[in-house]
């Protein structure tokens, strides 16, 4: 029984490693497809990503929410109970920031910002850090300065909108974005893009050379007309082309050629 299983094995392991082959051979006979779909794919991601895409600048403002109090004295010990109920209010915070009616009051308490309340949602996104009371405003902009002063009006309008929405005042700006900073783009990432296309030619390549392969049913083989008509093949004629046939007659003239040069005859 043992000997009978790892005959069995070997068979399953020489069959997966013919299938392999056959892959191989199928990618290999259209590397040259693949590879001009992986230069073109390539060469015009990072056209545009260098000459066309916009520069895309990033800037960031700090809010923490802290834990309520009743009074103005402070707590004289950590209560693990309010900290875990100030995270899950982040929550609710982070979704009443990208409301409308928040984005509206950023419109106009600062209309030098030349954006309306849409533009501004799809430049907006809050983050939070997991066990932490810290949030993240992150605005994209054309410029870090824009993006800044965005993430800074953000910041600010909610922080003191929180006192009438939710009847607490527990929201502090912890760190606002510096609009005179000197920052570099945040996108386009050219080597991420690069990599994106790359993978993605070479799966679509080795796909629509399968494709081809499938679809192709012409026979080409010994093992295509076996496959086909379930039959061994018994034997093969050759192809003869004109030009071998000249060549042949000339070799054969050539010898006999030589046989008589080489006979002599004795009187």
């Amino acid at each position: 029984m043992r000997r009978l299983w790892n005959g069995a094995w070997l068979q399953t392991i020489g069959g997966g490693e013919l299938e392999l082959k056959q892959y191989w051979i199928i990618i290999k006979k259209r590397l040259l497809l693949i590879g001009l779909l992986i230069a073109v794919s390539c060469l015009s991601v990072g056209l545009y990503s260098s000459y066309y895409a916009k520069p895309q600048y990033q800037a960031s403002a700090k809010l923490i929410v802290n834990q309520y109090k009743a009074s103005g004295s402070l707590l004289s010990s950590i209560d693990i109970g309010a900290i875990n109920s100030t995270i899950g209010l982040i929550k609710t915070y982070k979704e009443i920031i990208r409301t409308p009616r928040m984005m509206k009051k950023v419109v106009e308490a600062y209309p030098e910002l030349g954006v309306t309340y849409k533009e501004l949602i799809g430049m907006v996104s809050v983050s939070s850090v997991n066990e932490t009371q810290v949030m993240s405003i992150s605005v994209r902009a054309e410029s870090y300065r824009k993006a800044a002063n965005v993430a800074n009006a953000v910041a600010i309008v909610f922080q003191e909108s929180v006192p009438m929405l939710m009847k607490v005042d527990n929201v502090s700006i912890m760190d606002q974005a510096n609009p005179l900073e000197q920052q570099g783009p945040v996108s386009p990432n050219l080597k991420m893009n690069m990599t994106v296309a790359f993978m993605l030619a070479l799966l679509l390549g080795i796909g629509l050379s399968f494709l081809l392969e499938y679809l192709d049913d012409t026979v080409k083989s010994e093992e295509d007309i076996e496959t086909l008509l379930q039959v061994p093949v018994l034997s093969t004629v050759p192809l003869f082309r004109e030009s071998d046939s000249r060549e042949h007659s000339g070799m054969q003239f050539a010898a006999r050629t030589g046989r008589e040069n080489n006979v002599t005859f004795d009187a």
